[in-house]
C-alpha cells in the first residue's frame, strides 16, 4: 500500500498554503524537504503533485507502489513527496516519493535499530553476495547466509512477500544497512525450542516431519525443535542406512526416548512404538531346531543371519564348515543368502543367539569312521608334507595324517617323507578315527609286515648267536644277525679284557659269537654283548669244574671248558 491520504473534497490553494506553513514554515529553503502535496492528475506513468509551489511536480507512479505490487493511488489524494529542486528546465518542481519515503523510514528504522526491535520488508532483488530488501522505503542489504537458518535453494517463494528482518548493521552517512531473517528465525525458534521442552517428557509419542538424514540417523521436526531418530532406533531390524526406511519430508510417528534440557537435546525412537520381538525368544528359537534365516552381515569372525525382523544370530567362522578352517567366511556364505542353521545358544538377557551351519550337514569323521573302521585301506592325494608328516585327502572332504613314525619300518622318517611329494595319490591303513578330535590317523608302513617280526624269530633274551661284522667303527661294530637285522655292539661290550676292547681287532665279515642281552618289540631294537657271552661262558665253566680236587688251575679249568664246548658245537 502506498501512503496516500485519501480526501472526499479537493483541497484549495490555501488549504495547501497551510499544508506547506505545516510542514516547513512561512520561509526557508525548501529544497532538500519533504512535503505535502496533492495528486491533481493521473498521466501516463505519472502522478501529477501540487506542493503549493508555482508549478507542479511529476512523480513516477512506480515510486507509490510497494515491490511486486501496482500503485494504489489516484487524483485527490494527499502524499509525502521529497523537494529535490525547486524547478528543472521544464519549469516543473522534482519531487521524489522514494526518498521521502526513505528519509520517513530511516529515522523509524534508526530508532527500531537502537530497541533492537524487529522490521518488516520486502526481499525484492538479487545482488553479488545476497539480496536487496526494502524497509519502508529505505533499502537493505541481506546476504544469502542470513536468509535461513539453513541454506535456501530457492528464495523465489520469499521475494516480494512481507517478512521479518533484525538489523545487524546501518550507517546513515553512507546509507548502508545490513539485516538478518535467519536472526529473527533463530530467535523464534528458540523460543518455540524452550517451550516445546517444557512439554515433552520421555515415553510422549510425537508428530513429526523428517527433515534431514545422515549416516547415523534422521533429524525430525517436532514443531520448531529437533530430535534425533538414531538409526539403531528406527526399527528392530538391522538397517543398512537411514535412507531405507525414511524419506526427506515424510511424516513418522516417534516416541521421545530422552529429553536433554541443558543441551536441548531429544533422542527419539521408532522401533519403541512396536513389541521387542526378543520377546520370548528362546520359546520361538529352541536349542538344536532348525531354522531358515538370511544373511545380513559378514565379518572376519562370521556371519549374521536374520531369523525374523529384529531378531539375528551369529554363525561363528568356527561353525561354518567341518572341513574349510582357515576360510572367510565370505567365501561360504554372501549376503542376501538364505542359509538353513541350528540354534547352539540363545542368551535373551544379552540379545544373542549362537548358530550353526556346519551342524545342518552330515559330520564328515562320523560318516567315515561308519565306512572305514581301523584296518581299512585306502587311496588318497597328498594335500600337504608338514615336519611332522603327510596329510592325505580322503572320502567326504576329509584329511588323514600319516605320521612321520607310520610312513617305514627303516629308516628315518624325515627321510622316507622326503621321498613323497604334494599331489602323489598313496595308499595306507586307517589306524584311527577321532570324532571329537576331528582325527584320522594313517599308516603306509602298515601296509606291508613289521621286519622285525621275524628278528624275534629264534632270537630270545639270553640266547647265544652267531653275528657277521658289517662295518667296524670307532666306538664299536656294526653286525647283522642271522635273521639279517643289524644290530651294534659297543666298544665296552667287545670283550671281557679292556686290552681286548678294540674295534679295530675284527673286520668286516668276521663271524662273532654274542649274546643277546634285549630285545625291545616297540622300540624294534636287539642288544647284543660279547662281553656277556664271556662272563656268562665263564661262570658256566666255574660252575662245571670248580669244585673238583684235581689241582688244577683257573685257566686249564676255563681251556678246558671251552674244548668241551667247542666239540659239542662240532659234534
Amino acid at each position: 500500500m502506498s501512503e496516500t491520504t485519501h480526501e472526499a473534497m479537493p483541497a484549495t490553494g490555501a488549504d495547501f498554503a497551510a499544508l506547506l506553513e505545516e510542514s516547513i514554515g512561512a520561509s526557508g529553503d525548501l529544497e532538500g524537504s519533504v512535503l505535502k502535496g496533492l495528486v491533481v492528475a493521473i498521466e501516463n506513468d505519472d502522478a501529477v503533485i501540487d506542493v503549493g509551489l508555482k508549478s507542479e511536480g511529476r512523480v513516477a507512479l512506480k515510486e507509490f507502489a510497494l515491490p511486486g505490487q501496482p500503485a494504489e493511488i489516484k487524483v485527490g489524494d494527499t502524499v509525502e513527496v521529497y523537494l529535490e529542486r525547486m524547478e528543472n528546465r521544464n519549469g516543473e518542481a522534482v519531487l521524489s516519493r522514494e526518498k521521502a519515503r526513505r528519509e520517513e523510514s530511516w529515522e523509524k528504522l534508526e530508532e527500531a535499530f537502537e530497541k533492537t526491535e524487529r522490521v518488516t520488508g520486502h526481499i525484492f532483488g538479487r545482488v553479488k553476495g545476497g539480496f536487496t530488501v526494502d524497509l519502508s522505503g529505505a533499502v537493505a542489504f541481506l546476504p544469502g547466509s542470513q536468509v535461513d537458518i539453513r541454506p535456501v535453494r530457492d528464495v523465489g517463494p520469499l521475494m516480494n512477500s512481507p517478512q521479518p528482518f533484525q538489523i545487524l548493521k546501518m550507517d546513515r552517512r553512507r546509507g548502508n544497512i545490513v539485516v538478518s531473517r535467519r536472526a529473527v528465525l533463530e530467535e523464534t525458534r528458540a523460543e518455540a525450542r524452550s517451550e516445546l521442552l517444557n512439554t515433552l517428557s520421555e515415553g510422549q509419542v510425537l508428530e513429526g516431519v523428517v527433515k534431514n538424514i545422515t549416516d547415523y540417523g534422521a533429524f525430525v521436526d517436532l514443531g520448531g525443535i529437533d530430535g534425533l531418530l538414531h538409526v539403531t532406533d528406527m526399527a528392530w531390524r538391522r538397517i543398512g542406512h537411514p535412507s531405507e526406511v525414511l524419506n526427506i519430508g515424510e511424516t513418522v510417528k516417534v516416541q521421545v526416548i530422552k529429553v536433554n534440557p541443558e543441551s536441548q537435546r531429544i533422542s527419539l525412537g521408532m522401533k519403541q512404538l512396536e513389541s521387542d520381538p526378543w520377546d520370548g525368544v528362546e520359546t520361538k528359537f529352541p536349542v538344536s531346531s532348525k531354522f531358515t534365516g538370511r544373511v545380513t552381515n559378514i565379518t572376519d569372525y562370521g556371519a549374521f543371519v536374520e531369523l525374523e525382523p529384529g531378531v539375528e544370530g551369529l554363525v561363528h567362522v568356527s561353525e561354518m564348515s567341518w572341513t574349510k578352517k582357515n576360510v572367510h567366511p565370505g567365501k561360504i556364505v554372501s549376503t542376501s543368502q538364505e542359509v538353513e542353521v541350528v540354534i547352539l545358544d540363545v542368551d535373551a538377557a544379552k540379545r544373542r543367539i549362537s548358530l550353526g551351519l556346519k551342524q545342518t550337514m552330515d559330520n564328515p569323521w562320523e560318516a567315515f569312521e561308519a565306512t572305514h573302521p581301523v584296518g581299512t585301506l585306502v587311496e588318497g592325494e597328498i594335500k600337504g608334507i608338514t615336519e611332522f608328516g603327510l596329510f592325505v585327502g580322503l572320502d567326504g572332504g576329509v584329511d588323514g595324517l600319516v605320521h612321520l613314525s607310520d610312513i617305514t619300518w627303516t629308516g628315518s622318517g624325515e627321510d622316507a617323507a622326503a621321498q613323497h611329494q604334494k599331489g602323489q595319490i598313496v595308499k595306507a591303513k586307517v589306524l584311527d578315527v577321532s570324532i571329537e578330535k576331528e582325527r584320522i590317523s594313517l599308516g603306509i608302513k602298515q601296509l606291508t609286515d613289521d621286519p622285525f617280526d621275524s628278528v624275534s624269530d629264534g632270537v630270545t633274551k639270553g640266547s647265544t648267536v652267531t653275528c657277521t661284522v658289517s662295518e667296524v667303527k670307532e666306538g664299536g661294530i656294526e653286525v647283522t644277525l642271522p635273521t639279517g637285522w643289524s644290530t651294534f655292539i659297543r666298544r665296552s661290550d667287545l670283550s671281557r679284557d679292556r686290552s681286548d676292547q678294540r674295534p679295530d681287532r675284527f673286520a668286516p665279515g668276521d663271524k662273532v659269537d654274542a649274546k643277546v642281552m634285549s630285545v625291545d618289540t616297540d622300540n624294534r631294537k636287539v642288544s647284543v654283548s660279547i662281553k656277556a657271552l664271556e662272563v656268562s661262558d665263564e661262570k658256566e665253566a666255574m660252575a662245571q669244574f670248580g669244585s673238583s680236587d684235581s689241582g688244577a688251575s683257573l685257566g686249564d679249568i676255563l681251556g678246558a671248558a671251552m674244548r668241551d664246548k667247542k666239540q659239542a658245537d662240532d659234534e
